[in-house]
């Protein structure tokens, strides 16, 4: 039976008594104002109230849950700090939300074979906090860092400001323990890099829930660098600042990271967390990290602040203590955040583009903000062309939701028409598999079809996401609130 099949209608009684006597009284939400909780993720333009909240706290109950609902054929995702912007984790009618918060243990450290193992809700940071002590951290580091949790960026194939050097969370996963849709225990990789076979724990990295979930995640962890260093690097024009970046990795220099952020980012982050370090009047600033030993470091440091200088640097502001990185930063992870003080709402997107097209690619996303007349904001990871153009909008006003939407998907397209991806770390969701087929032909789509059909037979997991069915810019997406759950019985 596929979902299509699924009756509309059911008597939830003995559903939430089987759940019930798997979690316990206090592992389940069941009433109306407290599902409203579970509504969106951090897309919050669509909404959707779950039937059942769970909170299991095993793998043994993940898999008897997930398997109640395997037998009587009821939707069901997995959701983990909610913090995900495609729309991932948001609910369909009448189902099952499988929220990972409970699991939060870290299992094991092993700082002599760099790897630890953990819950999917623990959340990033805690894993560097863990093994600091012993000289140790985990690279991949979100901007939501300090909430997102490792079982969503498993799912999401999360990635943030030091992907460029260090990869994203694929990179950095060892092995998965999963529950997968039939309410089966396996597991995939394991605690060293290379496993023979089928390359299953790739596979499971940013399959976005709809293929099972992680229960244990065994990570890498590398050691703290000698030395970090941070440069400030604030430019006339966009296009410098670019300029600035392709010199650098032409150079053969590979930072941990290089962010860039607009002349609107750069005031909305000043207004609202007062760095007071970001020139108001800059076009673009440049911020770059380079760590390593300290000969290499000095050496790139000084590399790097020549090639910002040829291509027309302003100014540049070195910090090496940990409180001026700090400092240095604290604008850019806190640049969503900012968007959202100085605009009622803001719709950001995630698509990627080769270095050498950013001059091009920014200029062309202002027109196209122009066009549609709304204010689009640019804070990107410039290193690896993963642009988040943030759109800010006011959602009351009646048609700005479907315009800004028509405005995000031209962005998208034109990522991909100048040989980019619609997502580099935020994954598809419920939000881009509309424009899955901008990158991808139906063969293609048909295939990763073929794969997910291999493990969700029924499509019960994460129903509706990813592949574009139906193959328009789907409406299930905005279906709008339809509670039909409890107060059946």
């Amino acid at each position: 039976m596929l979902l299509t099949d699924r009756p509309t209608q059911r008597n939830w009684k003995p559903i939430i008594a089987q759940l019930t006597a798997v979690v316990g009284i206090k592992g389940i939400i069941q009433r109306r104002e407290e599902l409203m909780t579970y509504e969106c993720d951090g897309l919050t333009s669509y909404r959707e109230r779950p039937a059942l909240v769970i909170l299991p706290k095993t793998t043994a109950q993940v898999a008897a849950a997930v398997k109640i609902c395997d037998e009587n054929n009821i939707a069901w995702i997995a959701r983990g700090s909610g913090t995900g912007l495609s729309g991932g984790a948001l609910p369909v009618e009448n189902c099952v939300l499988i929220v990972t918060s409970l699991m939060n243990q870290i299992v094991k450290v092993d700082l002599d074979n760099q790897r630890v193992v953990v819950q999917p809700g623990v959340i990033n940071n805690w894993v560097t906090q863990a093994v600091s002590g012993g000289g140790f951290y985990y690279a991949p580091d979100p901007s939501s860092q300090v909430i997102c949790s490792i079982g969503g960026n498993i799912a999401e194939n999360s990635g943030g400001v030091h992907c460029l050097k260090y990869g994203v969370t694929t990179n950095h996963v060892l092995g998965l323990k999963l529950v997968i849709p039939s309410g089966e225990i396996i597991e995939v990789g394991g605690e060293i890099g290379e496993m023979p076979g089928y390359d299953l724990t790739g596979l499971f990295v940013g399959s976005e829930g709809t293929l099972g979930i992680a229960t244990e995640i065994t990570l890498k962890i590398l050691k703290t660098p000698a030395s970090i260093c941070v440069l400030l690097a604030d430019f006339a024009s966009v296009e410098a600042a670019g300029s600035a970046v392709s010199g650098i990795i032409s150079a053969g220099i590979i930072p941990a990271g290089i962010e860039m952020m607009d002349n609107f980012s750069i005031n909305a982050v000043e207004d609202v967390v007062a760095t007071q370090c970001y020139p108001r009047d800059a076009a673009a600033i440049l911020l770059v990290e380079i760590d390593g030993s300290a000969i290499e470091v000095a050496t790139n440091q000084v590399s790097i602040a020549e090639i910002c200088r040829e291509n027309g640097a302003r100014s540049i502001e070195v910090a090496t203590e940990l409180a001026q990185r700090l400092r240095l930063w604290k604008g850019r992870k806190a640049a969503f955040a900012a968007m959202g003080k100085i605009s009622p709402d803001y719709y950001v997107q995630d698509g990627v583009i080769p270095r050498t097209q950013l001059s091009y690619v920014l200029q062309e996303i202002a027109i196209l903000g122009e066009k549609y007349g709304y204010f689009v904001a640019n804070v990107f990871h410039a290193g690896d062309g993963n642009l988040h153009p943030l759109i800010l909008y006011d959602n009351s006003v009646a048609g700005a939701l479907e315009q800004v939407e028509a405005l995000g998907g031209e962005i998208l397209k034109l990522c991909v028409k100048v040989g980019g991806s619609i997502s580099g770390e935020h994954g598809i969701g419920a939000d881009k598999r509309c424009y899955m087929s901008e990158m991808f032909t139906e063969t293609d789509l048909e295939t990763m079809q073929w794969v997910r059909q291999v493990f969700n037979p029924k499509e019960l997991a994460n129903p509706g996401k990813i592949i574009p069915t139906p193959r328009t810019c789907g409406e299930s997406a905005k279906s709008g609130h339809k509670f039909t759950a409890i107060e059946q019985y």
